[in-house]
């Protein structure tokens, strides 16, 4: 007999879910993680910090921006930088410890260490070799570098160390303006960091929608930060206490030099499999070092899967949870399914902004037969009350079906209003079934229902 019928290397969202729910499966199983907390780089360092401080420094620029409009009067609030911290990691504390009670509450085991793979069958947690007739890999990612760019965690940064910065840096230089660099870019700006972001690209969120892209980034300027598009980033010198970023713009191969306090370096993740020992096993990975998985996440050998950011697709805490759970099912000899066409993704900034499904450049691209709907927050009268009336929801939907295709929005609560979207989409429902559901007045989602008149016959607010 096995030691354990399904052993999860990897304690993040993708393998704690997917432990949890083997456990409700039946299955005996256990998951192997080495931090000391459980909940992977999200919880721990990645999207839980950094929504807390998102959520202090939006609050501190309403109060210094918006207050006095609303007839609060006084003086804005002073940044006390060590407590904002310890509020941070008291949201870490609550949501890893609500882990292990789920744990605990699901009898699954937790072999504290960091694990590898002698064999198939059997997973190695320090000096002790488990048994286990399944192996999920969900070990996640960790952040990719640049030639010439050496990160120490204090000068030069990842997104970990942007998060416990013992001081507010006066100059922060992003490297990447991706969802990382934009969300921890502004949360200094807010807090009277001098921000400048340096792109390679000529345009901000790689792979998202071109109008929101521009939109999104007037925005942000309009909001102090400062960007560099078209730069190729040659090094980073190390002073005592500063640093230099050296680059070149792509258009005329001129070379320049920017000084920062602090560099973040905000250039993407890459999958994260070192000690692993896929080697040995003979186990199979893609170019860029993600694991190769068949339709159920099998890997190249039997009794072996991997989910979440170590094989392809995009690396999002959600995407991993759903895999947990497919996988998960799999295992239990069910049918696991991720409709990988509707996975959103949401950018955490003020405005926020979100998407999911294709973009208008794909099916132009495709060569796709479609119509847009799109309506304007201006026209939204929530958002105005609120100071969020710049941004717009888009609604793509098929031209002779109108089936919808795919949403990008800009505005206030747009993470939370893509998931109508999602629904809508899973079920296959029209813009039209969108436009006839009666929505609550007033609220942000009315502008959604807007765009999704807008495919029509056209909106009223508009």
């Amino acid at each position: 007999m096995a030691d354990y019928d399904v052993i999860v290397i990897g304690g993040g969202p993708g393998g704690y879910v997917c432990a949890i729910r083997c456990a409700q499966l039946g299955l005996k199983t256990a998951c192997v993680e080495g931090r000391d907390s459980l909940g992977g780089t999200c919880l721990n360092v990645g999207c839980i910090p950094s929504k807390a401080l998102l959520h202090a420094t939006h609050s501190l620029h309403e109060a210094e921006h918006n207050f006095a409009a609303m007839g609060l009067t006084g003086a804005a609030p002073k940044v006390d930088w060590k407590q904002m911290l310890a509020y941070k990691d008291d949201v870490i504390g609550q949501n890893t410890k609500g882990i292990e009670f789920l744990f605990k509450k699901n009898k699954v085991d937790w072999l504290k260490g960091w694990g590898s793979i002698p064999a198939a069958g059997q997973v190695k947690v320090g000096d002790t070799v488990h048994n286990a007739r399944n192996i999920v890999i969900a070990t996640g990612s960790a952040p990719s570098s640049l030639p010439g760019v050496e990160i120490d965690e204090k000068v030069v940064v990842t997104s970990t160390g942007a998060l416990s910065l013992p001081k507010i840096p006066r100059k922060l230089v992003v490297i990447g303006a991706g969802v990382i660099g934009l969300e921890m870019g502004s949360v200094y700006a807010r807090l009277g960091a001098e921000v400048t972001v340096v792109e390679y690209l000529d345009s901000i969120t790689p792979g998202m929608d071109a109008e929101v892209q521009r939109t999104f980034q007037r925005i942000l300027k309009k909001q102090g930060l400062d960007f560099i598009m078209g730069a190729a980033v040659q090094g980073v010198e190390t002073l005592k206490t500063k640093a230099k970023v050296s680059y070149k713009l792509r258009k005329d191969d001129s070379a320049h030099q920017i000084d920062a306090d602090v560099v973040l370096v905000a250039t993407g993740r890459k999958p994260y499999t070192d000690g692993l020992g896929l080697e040995g096993l003979g186990l199979e990975t893609l170019p860029r070092g993600q694991i190769k998985t068949d339709a159920h996440w099998a890997t190249s050998v039997k009794g072996i899967y991997a989910i979440g950011d170590a094989i392809e697709g995009p690396m999002l805490a959600h995407k991993a949870e759903d895999e947990g759970m497919a996988v998960a099912e799999v295992i239990a000899g069910k049918h696991g399914h991720v409709n990988y066409g509707v996975i959103p993704g949401v950018i955490y900034t003020t405005p926020e902004v979100a998407s999911v499904g294709v973009t208008e450049q794909q099916l132009k691209e495709e060569g796709r037969a479609y119509k847009t709907g799109k309506f304007s927050f201006m026209g939204n009268g929530r958002a105005k009350a609120v100071f969020q009336g710049e941004g717009f929801v888009k609604i793509l939907a098929d031209k002779q079906t109108d089936r919808i295709l795919g949403a990008h929005i800009i505005g206030p609560s747009a993470g939370e209003l893509i998931h109508e979207i999602c629904v809508a989409m899973e079920f296959g429902a029209s813009a039209q079934d969108l436009a006839l559901t009666c929505h609550a007045h007033p609220t942000y989602s009315e502008a959604v229902r807007e765009a999704a008149l807008a495919c029509g016959d056209g909106a009223i607010h508009a």
